[in-house]
């Protein structure tokens, strides 16, 4: 049993696993509908419990996919009609009975620390699937979807991040070091990363450089990354916060100071921090982006249950 909390703490030849069997059973799907199951159905009989305490689109149906895709089943777990909510039931009980009832947790949550009090009460594997630090599942699977289209590793390409700094940048940051790949983040100086990841950064020496210039950011880049600045449940003036963020809006000529055949990924949902003209652009890949969560969830779960090839 193994657990998929952070890209940081999980061993690189294992990240690298996980995404060539993505990419096997990717190929081996062409000619499959969404709820057939792969070949084998290496999970059958395996329930998938989920519970999101943050709203979720593209986690909440590639995970309900991905566990389909293998033979398996979810269940997908309200906070609010929960004890653990609701009645005060604390996480250490509620721990012992998705481990008996289930045999996988997937957790979106408001709380770094949830994740690690579920940690240490479950006997079942744990995913992130979202929380206030990290987002490990979108960030793999973005790897995925940036070598697939420029068919190289990624520690061969220039990667860019042009926006504010949360929890999807911190585990590109992870990825940045446990892949080797230059990472440029652009951002306003207020809205760099905290003190706790810029201490990360400088401890691994890697090829990550913080600039406050969105055009040098993303100058010969091969991919760039972008999020909403107003994030889910941000408590600020969003206002004065979208207008400290105005010389960084994706745009055309922001664009064009990247490689030609430069690409654009955001984790959705879009904000005002990209022009439509580029969202919907030819080198926008947001939609390919979001289906290949599917497959590389599939073998993050296999990966959990120890059954990768």
């Amino acid at each position: 049993m193994k657990n998929f909390l952070n890209i940081k703490d999980i061993p690189i030849r294992d990240l690298k696993k996980i995404l060539s069997d993505a990419k096997r059973r990717k190929k081996l799907r062409k000619n499959l509908n969404n709820l057939e199951a792969d070949k084998g159905a290496p999970l059958r009989g395996k329930l998938l419990i989920q519970m999101f305490e943050k709203s979720s689109l593209r986690t909440r149906l590639s995970f309900y996919l991905a566990i389909k895709q293998l033979g398996g089943s979810t269940l997908t777990l309200r906070p609010d009609e929960l004890h653990l909510t609701k009645g005060g039931e604390s996480i250490q009980d509620t721990a012992k009975i998705l481990s008996n009832f289930g045999n996988a947790f997937m957790l979106r949550t408001d709380s770094d620390k949830k994740l690690v009090e579920f940690k240490k009460y479950l006997s079942i594997p744990i995913i992130n699937g979202l929380s206030p630090s990290s987002h490990p599942t979108q960030i793999l699977s973005d790897i995925f979807t940036v070598e697939e289209i420029k068919k190289k590793p990624i520690s061969s390409l220039n990667i860019a991040w042009v926006g504010d700094s949360n929890n999807v940048l911190n585990s590109l940051i992870a990825a940045s070091i446990k892949f080797s790949f230059k990472l440029r983040i652009g951002c306003p100086l207020k809205y760099q990363p905290n003190k706790k990841i810029m201490r990360y950064i400088k401890s691994n020496k890697n090829k990550i450089h913080i600039i406050n210039d969105p055009k040098k950011a993303v100058k010969g880049a091969d991919v760039i990354f972008s999020d909403k600045v107003i994030s889910m449940n941000d408590k600020v003036n969003k206002t004065k916060k979208l207008s400290q963020f105005k010389k960084f809006k994706i745009n055309k000529v922001l664009l064009s100071l990247a490689k030609k055949n430069c690409i654009f990924l955001h984790c959705l949902p879009r904000g005002k921090e990209v022009e439509e003209d580029v969202f919907l652009s030819k080198q926008s890949k947001v939609w390919q982006q979001a289906l290949n969560r599917v497959h590389v969830q599939k073998s993050i779960l296999l990966y959990c249950f120890g059954k990768l090839r």
